[in-house]
């Protein structure tokens, strides 16, 4: 089995739809019980990838599968190339992980079309997972647009008032992406096989040693991280995110934020900045001045907002900022602040959609001002929102303290200072907007007679929180059980940048020695 371990987590969601079609129609609960079994599996499939110690003693691809796949004469190869490393390995259990969690939050909210919503879920995972373990350009072009279809009718089948018109916005903006990507990686392929270098289809390995111009990583580096930087969101291309969000049903708003976003991310490290090291210093200021802005942006929107989850749309914004500040750092502490805060990012905002949807379930409304003194009448639900909310602004002892610390301490280390200076506004807005929303809904007077005879938290919504309060601790408080096989991982991305003069990161010696160790030194100091 772990020879084609990755094919069979990958695929064997699609195995769920087939037995789905012999359901009947209206046996809701034995749909939803399947689906749930079925990302079970999954999860359980994907758990040998996370106990496994090799990603803590090398930096490679492990799991590797290949096969030739699509062949046309000497020019055209396209092959099923999958690998996962310590950068993908908790983007694939993060997805794994949450899929369960989703589908358990559908159980009352979703009363229509029941067998139509847990397919389009599990084709989904399907190309979520085989995004995050393609090692072959075209084929991770594939799973990356596979990805769209099931999330366009998540949101405009199942979504709210306005749900046509965010679903065609987000597949506008992704798609118009996605083409220019498309074009690149026809260029990329059709300049190695004009330079007589030794290919092998579109495998990613085989083209980072591909030695482009400039001017052709301008342009390259241009059309990928254009299309990366939507799927993240950055400023100012964000805006299809809150309306997605909002109209998005509480499963949708869940993966979305937990796990398509970080396809963003997850693009810029994999593929933009090792495929295009020359041309990364030109953008680097650029992109992680918009990603400050976004910190900025998001966090002053967010206090503004009435409902609470357009509130916790702008906070991806903002929380997302860290993410690529962190990333464009290009030194190991920023480098792990980012990835880290990726996972800690789906855990967090996923959480507080799940608490978004569960008010919603019992009020049927978002906005702010419909609630006031809940604590009082729904203690559990109280607690776990202040946790949340904790974890959300970064408070000690939680996930997003140690995602954040890392990734600005990066920043403020490497040419980015003052970058680092203004991104940390994010931090104190974030508290702002968060606690400010936090008192206004749990405390104070009872705004409304119908808050009055609400319900605590069911054994159900308890059960589907308590992972999720499980990681924010673990990761809070010993954060090394994930860090340590990101690491070696991590140390060899940056080794591919490393013909950027940027990627070098100054450590000074003792006053006896007087000079700068060079990057590979550099990096192990800021390890140890």
């Amino acid at each position: 089995m772990a020879d084609y371990l990755l094919s069979i987590m990958t695929f064997f969601p699609l195995l769920g739809i087939l037995v789905l079609f012999f359901i009947p129609k209206e046996s809701d609960g034995l749909l939803k019980g399947l689906t749930l079994a079925v990302t079970l599996l999954t999860f359980a499939i994907s758990l040998p990838l996370a106990f496994d110690d090799v990603f803590a003693t090398s930096g490679a691809m492990h799991y590797r599968e290949f096969c030739e796949w699509i062949s046309v004469g000497d020019f055209f190869q396209m092959n099923y190339n999958l690998g996962v490393d310590g950068i993908s390995l908790w983007l694939v259990m993060l997805t794994t992980f949450i899929m369960p969690i989703a589908v358990l939050s559908t159980w009352k909210a979703i009363d229509k079309n029941v067998k139509g919503f847990m397919a389009m879920l599990l084709l989904l995972e399907t190309g979520m997972l085989g995004a995050f373990v393609s090692l072959d350009l075209f084929l991770f072009y594939i799973f990356w647009e596979l990805m769209l279809i099931p999330m366009y009718f998540l949101i405009g089948i199942w979504g709210g008032k306005n749900r046509i018109y965010a679903a065609v916005k987000f597949f506008i903006y992704t798609a118009v992406g996605s083409l220019l990507m498309l074009v690149a990686i026809i260029f990329l392929y059709y300049f190695a096989a004009q330079s007589g270098a030794d290919m092998n289809g579109f495998g990613i390995e085989e083209f980072y040693k591909l030695d482009l111009p400039y001017n052709a990583q301008f342009w390259l580096f241009l059309a990928f991280g254009f299309s990366f930087a939507i799927k993240v969101p950055m400023f100012p291309l964000h805006t299809w995110l809150p309306d997605a969000h909002t109209e998005a049903p509480t499963a949708g708003s869940v993966i979305l934020a937990a796990v398509l976003l970080k396809m963003g991310t997850y693009g810029y490290v994999r593929f933009a900045m090792p495929l295009f090291p020359e041309a990364l210093p030109t953008f680097i200021p650029f992109l992680a001045f918009l990603a400050v802005v976004g910190i900025i942006y998001g966090s002053l929107v967010a206090m503004m907002q009435d409902d609470i989850k357009k509130l916790v749309a702008y906070s991806s914004v903002a929380h997302l900022g860290f993410v690529m500040l962190g990333i464009f750092a290009l030194n190991l502490q920023g480098f792990a602040g980012g990835m880290l805060q990726m996972i800690n990012h789906g855990i967090t905002t996923g959480a507080l959609f799940l608490i978004v949807g569960f008010i919603y379930e019992r009020r049927h409304t978002r906005l702010i001002t419909e609630f006031g003194g809940l604590a009082t009448k729904m203690p559990v639900f109280a607690t776990i929102f202040l946790i949340i909310t904790f974890s959300s602004i970064g408070l000690p002892g939680t996930n997003g303290f140690v995602g954040e610390f890392l990734a600005l301490m990066g920043a403020f280390q490497s040419g980015l200072r003052w970058y680092a200076v203004f991104a940390t506004t994010g931090v104190i807005l974030a508290a702002v907007y968060m606690l400010w929303v936090y008192q206004r809904v749990m405390f104070g007077k009872v705004t409304n007679p119908k808050n009055e005879n609400l319900k605590d938290l069911s054994t159900r919504e308890i059960i589907i929180m308590l992972p999720l309060l499980l990681f924010v601790f673990w990761i809070g408080i010993y954060p090394n059980t994930f860090l340590e096989k990101m690491n070696p991982a991590m140390e060899r991305a940056l080794d591919q940048m490393g013909r950027s003069e940027i990627a070098v990161v100054e450590v000074h010696q003792p006053a006896d020695s007087g000079h700068a160790v060079d990057h590979g030194k550099a990096k192990d100091t800021a390890h140890h």
